[in-house]
């Protein structure tokens, strides 16, 4: 059985560069370069956590199609439990087409396809009540999932004695409060970004936002400030660590790399600070290189980084 069990989107990428115009309608427009990527919070952040060094299964949904044979292989090809992705003959894979000119802006047009289709009564809950962590990666984005029914699903597993994560991904669309608040009482760790968490309980300061989660019920609250760092809160211990400075190429999926990273120290047993820590150098390695997980460096290598830029005590971990 894996340790961490990462439910939530799974995305395949297409992105062609440079598109700095749209092409006359009916007209070819010719690009430098196409590749196909895989993205999705669950895939991001599972990916990242192999690299890291933790044990992996992937739940999510995709369509019997191409994109969804690429999904399922790549993740394998990581070294990730996919057996338990499902395959869905009647709606495609969730992709995204993601066009970028020559500042490195990126435009999306994306379908949701198969994650809207996720339902608690067919995930494996032997495998998800037997795991260490199980992390819910996308809440917020599955209409299918959210709210009760993802709910059901965090309750039956904190019953079990695993403990819970979930993460959230911007969508204006739906009513935020009334999908998450279900949710709380089952949330072990919750890891949203801090506009995401403003959004949620209505405040401003990291401080009385992470305060104002907690009143809800979740047990440790993580705020991701991208280069403010991060803020995180579990009982009476609350810090600011912030973040590592690096030469960033690419923000993509720096959010999910340090999801990964703290829950890695959660399978370590270390304490708020060094996990955090171990978190935001998952982050910065992540914007190193282009693409969602190919800057993660490898555990040693995540190490390495933070004793060369943080305090010592960090080689003893090797």
């Amino acid at each position: 059985m894996a340790d961490v069990v990462c439910l939530g989107i799974l995305v395949a990428d297409v992105w062609g560069k440079p598109v700095n115009d749209w092409p006359e309608r009916g007209r070819l427009s010719l690009v430098d370069e196409i590749g196909i990527g895989i993205g999705g919070c669950a895939a991001n952040t599972g990916i990242s956590l192999l690299k890291l060094g933790g044990d992996v299964a992937i739940m999510g949904k995709v369509g019997s199609d191409g994109f969804g044979d690429f999904v399922c292989d790549t993740l394998a090809s990581h070294g990730a439990d996919a057996s338990n992705v499902l395959r869905d003959p009647d709606v495609g894979t969730s992709a995204t087409m993601i066009m970028v000119d020559d500042a490195g802006e990126r435009t999306f047009i994306h379908y949701i396809g198969a994650n809207a289709q996720v339902k608690p009564d067919e995930l494996n809950m032997d495998l998800i009540c037997a795991s260490k962590i199980f992390h819910f990666a996308g809440a917020l984005v599955m209409p299918g999932f959210d709210g009760e029914p993802a709910a059901s699903v965090l309750k039956m597993a904190k019953e079990a004695g695993v403990t819970t994560s979930v993460d959230t991904v911007w969508n204006d669309t739906v009513p935020w409060l009334d999908l998450m608040k279900p949710l709380f009482p089952y949330t072990d760790i919750f890891l949203p970004s801090l506009s995401e968490a403003q959004k949620i309980t209505e405040q401003t300061e990291p401080a009385d936002v992470a305060a104002a989660l907690m009143d809800m019920g979740i047990g440790t609250v993580c705020l991701k400030m991208g280069e403010e760092g991060s803020y995180v809160r579990s009982g009476d211990t609350a810090l600011t660590v912030p973040a590592f400075r690096v030469k960033a190429m690419d923000g993509t999926g720096a959010g999910d790399a340090y999801v990964a990273g703290f829950l890695r120290g959660m399978l370590a047993g270390w304490d708020l600070e060094r996990t955090a820590k171990f978190a935001g150098a998952a982050g910065a390695s992540c914007v190193t290189a282009m693409g969602t997980t190919a800057g993660i460096k490898d555990y040693a290598g995540t190490i390495e980084f933070l004793a060369a830029n943080d305090d010592e005590g960090w080689r003893e971990l090797l």
